[in-house]
């Protein structure tokens, strides 16, 4: 299965986030162990959902797109 994740960069560290899960994320003060730990966060958060709520969750369409904008 594969899901869509994003990880951003702060002052504290890395948080990482599924956009495809509501409420699933998770942080790290690399970006591998973000990475490690969000990974472990949804495997936990499969666990706790019925096979209709996972359909649910993994059909909604996540798009990502850079865009070029002008700085005044």
């Amino acid at each position: 299965m594969k899901v869509s994740i994003v990880i951003e960069k702060d002052a504290h560290g890395y948080y990482a986030y599924c956009p495809e899960l509501k409420g699933c994320h998770s942080q790290g003060d690399t970006l591998d162990e973000a990475l490690e730990n969000i990974k472990e966060a949804i495997a936990l958060y499969l666990e706790t959902l019925t096979p209709e709520e996972l359909r649910a969750c993994l059909s909604e369409e996540i798009v990502t797109a850079t865009l070029e904008v002008e700085v005044a």
